[in-house]
C-alpha cells in the first residue's frame, strides 16, 4: 500500500508540508464529508435524527473504538475530552484508606491537575533522570500501600517516550493501586490492545492521531472493574432509565456509560467515526512501521545537520521528534513562512512526522530549522 497517497485526502498538503499531527490531526476529505452528512440529517430530520440516526452512530463509534484497542463494547465510554473523562472517573475512587496518587512530570499537566485540586489526596510526581524518558523503576520506588492510583501516559507528549505501561500496571496491583493510563498520543500511532496492557482504565481522543478533529475523547474502563466504581459526577446519560425522564428514578448503567454524562457533540460524533477508518483502514502495524521510519529518518537528517535532538532510545521512539533551539517560537513562524508546520513546546520545536508525510519532507524541514540556529 502507498500511504502517500493518502495524502490527497489531505486538502492541506495541496498547500503546505504539515508535520504537526501531534497538535492537531489534518482534516480530511472523509472528516468534511461526515461533518456534512451529521448536518444534512439535522437539515432533514431535525429533532427525530437523534433516534432515527444519531443514537446508533454513538453506538456504532464505541464499538468501532473497542475494536481499534481490543477491548468490548461494553467497556467503552464516550467524553468531550480526557479532562473531564478523568474527572469522572476520580470521582469514583475512594481516598478514605488510600489518599496518593502518582504521577510524572513529562505527563500532560491535565492529569496532575485533577487531583491537585481534590481535598484530602496527595500527588506523588515523579522526576526521571532526563527530560525525555522516565524509568519504570521509579514508580516501583514511590507507589505504597497509601497509593490509589497511578496515572501516566503510553507516549509522553512531550518527547515521544514509550513507558511500558504492562509493568507499571503490575507495580501498581501489587500494591493494590489502580493503573490509568492517557493513552491520546498511542491509540494511531502504535497497535494497543488494553487486554494484554493490563491497566484499567485507558483514555484516548479524537484529535489528533486518530484524525477526527476535536470534540471527543474514548474512556475504556476494565469490565470486571465496573461494578466497583461509581461516580459522584454523573448526568441523564449515565442512567439506566435515560429515557424515562423521571426525576425520581436513577441507577448506574451497568456497562461503561455509567460514566458517560450528558449529550455528546454529535458533529465530532461523526468527525471522529471517518477519522477512524481511515486508521482502521491503513492498520495501526502499519502506521507504526511508516511513523518510526520517517521518525527515525528524521532524527537522523537532524543529527547530522548539527541539531541538538533529544530522542528516546531507539525502541521507545513514536512520530514525535524533539530539537532544542534557541528561539523555538520564531523557528515555528519562519517554517510556517515557508510553508511546514510544525510547533514547539518550552525549549524545543516539536516535529511529528505521520504514516502520510515523506522523506522529502522531513529533509526540507531539516534544512529550514538549520537556517534558523
Amino acid at each position: 500500500m502507498d500511504l502517500e497517497a493518502y495524502r490527497d485526502e489531505f486538502p492541506i498538503f495541496r498547500t503546505k508540508s504539515y508535520l504537526n499531527t501531534c497538535s492537531l490531526g489534518p482534516l480530511s476529505t472523509r472528516v468534511q464529508d461526515a461533518i456534512m452528512r451529521f448536518t444534512g440529517d439535522w437539515n432533514e430530520l431535525g429533532a427525530s435524527a437523534w433516534h432515527e440516526r444519531w443514537m446508533d452512530a454513538i453506538d456504532a463509534l464505541a464499538a468501532k473504538y473497542a475494536g481499534l484497542i481490543g477491548a468490548a463494547r461494553e467497556e467503552i465510554a464516550l467524553a468531550p475530552n480526557v479532562s473531564s473523562a478523568l474527572s469522572i472517573v476520580a470521582s469514583a475512587l475512594s481516598y478514605r484508606d488510600r489518599d496518593r496518587v502518582v504521577t510524572t512530570d513529562l505527563d500532560f499537566p491535565t492529569i496532575p491537575y485533577q487531583w491537585m485540586v481534590r481535598p484530602g489526596v496527595e500527588v506523588d510526581l515523579i522526576s526521571g533522570p532526563d527530560t525525555v524518558t522516565m524509568p519504570t523503576s521509579a514508580f516501583e520506588e514511590t507507589v505504597s500501600e497509601r497509593t490509589v492510583a497511578v496515572a501516566t501516559t503510553h507516549v509522553f507528549f512531550a518527547t515521544g517516550f514509550i513507558q511500558d505501561v504492562t509493568e507499571i500496571a503490575r507495580i501498581a496491583h501489587r500494591m493494590g493501586a489502580l493503573c490509568i493510563v492517557d493513552g491520546y498520543h498511542a491509540t494511531g500511532q502504535l497497535p494497543v490492545d488494553v487486554p494484554s496492557l493490563g491497566v484499567d482504565v485507558y483514555i484516548s481522543g479524537s484529535l489528533k492521531w486518530l484524525l477526527g478533529g476535536p470534540g471527543l475523547a474514548f474512556l475504556y474502563v476494565r469490565r470486571d472493574l465496573l461494578s466497583q466504581l461509581t461516580p459522584t459526577f454523573t448526568g441523564w446519560f449515565g442512567n439506566t432509565y435515560q429515557f424515562e425522564f423521571d426525576p425520581r428514578r436513577f441507577a448506574f448503567r451497568e456497562d461503561a456509560r455509567r460514566f458517560e454524562v450528558g449529550t455528546p457533540a454529535n458533529a465530532a460524533v461523526f468527525a471522529a467515526d471517518a477519522g477512524l477508518d481511515i486508521i482502521m483502514e491503513v492498520g495501526p502495524d502499519r502506521i507504526r512501521e511508516r511513523t518510526l521510519a520517517l521518525a527515525d529518518d528524521l532524527i537522523e537528517r537532524a543529527e547530522d545537520a548539527g541539531l541538538d535532538v533529544r530522542a528516546p532510545p531507539p525502541g521507545s521512539r513514536t512520530g514525535i521528534v524533539m530539537i532544542e533551539h534557541p528561539d523555538p517560537s520564531k523557528a515555528v513562524s519562519y517554517l510556517a513562512d515557508h510553508g511546514v508546520i510544525i510547533d514547539s513546546r518550552g525549549t524545543r520545536v516539536r516535529l511529528s512526522p505521520y504514516f502520510y508525510n515523506s522523506f522529502e519532507e522531513n529533509q526540507q524541514a531539516v534544512g529550514l530549522l538549520r537556517d534558523t540556529c
